[in-house]
């Protein structure tokens, strides 16, 4: 898990785990690891969504999302929670949702956890970081005050392959048409932004080498805005 501050409250949970800031009701971040055998969803998924019981200070509720015009949009996916029931309806937590807006939850943001996903099959296991870039001054919703983040991100390490290597995205809070290889930076950039230190147990030179290269083609991505149409020839 990333660093943990002297105001961050931790919170565990059986799928994940996360850091909840009361001042924009919602996650600092939430950390999971996902192996390939966690991708095969044997649970339908849920669709009830409910405050976190392990907020003790109280977390958002439905009606705070109400005719907002904003998705309950899912930090770690339902999807990569799909292998058990406990994790499917932890994941239905506010703790775990932030306002969303439904083109960028349904689209960009969709395709990047599709990608996570892909890697976690290919390199058996990735570790995630994921969550709002939460800041002073933000556009808050409902009763509750939740601030509504211009930007998200996701930090992916893969410890398996022989060369270590991560990668991060930041991604606005709106449509996109892009593709996800054009939002890839670095981690050291997302931790700039953020403020957080997302994985303060590596050793030192490797966590500054892993940190500060994206190895793009590593990760069968290309920072090209646009997809590139296909050569083959339809029959």
């Amino acid at each position: 898990i990333p660093y943990l501050r002297a105001q961050d409250d931790l919170i565990f949970h059986s799928g994940f785990s996360l850091s909840y800031n009361e001042e924009h009701e919602q996650a600092n971040w939430v950390a999971y690891n996902l192996t390939a055998e966690k991708t095969i969803s044997v649970i339908r998924r849920g669709d009830k969504f409910i405050p976190d019981p392990k907020v003790l200070t109280g977390s958002a509720e439905n009606r705070d999302y109400l005719r907002s015009g904003f998705d309950k949009g899912h930090l770690a996916p339902a999807a990569d929670m799909g292998y058990s029931e406990v994790t499917m309806r932890e994941s239905f937590y506010f703790s775990n949702m932030s306002p969303q807006n439904p083109s960028f939850n349904r689209g960009i943001w969709k395709k990047l956890e599709e990608q996570v996903r892909d890697w976690a099959v290919e390199y058996k296991s990735v570790l995630i970081v994921t969550g709002p870039v939460l800041e002073a001054g933000l556009k808050a919703i409902g009763k509750n005050r939740v601030s509504v983040p211009n930007y998200f991100y996701k930090v992916i390490l893969d410890t398996n392959s022989q060369k270590m290597k991560g990668v991060g995205f930041l991604i606005p809070n709106k449509k996109s048409d892009n593709t996800i290889g054009s939002f890839a930076v670095t981690i050291d950039s997302v931790e700039s932004v953020t403020g957080l230190d997302f994985y303060p147990l590596l050793p030192d030179s490797v966590e500054s080498k892993v940190e500060s290269q994206m190895m793009l083609t590593e990760w069968g991505i290309t920072k090209d805005v646009r997809q590139k149409k296909s050569k083959i020839k339809k029959r």
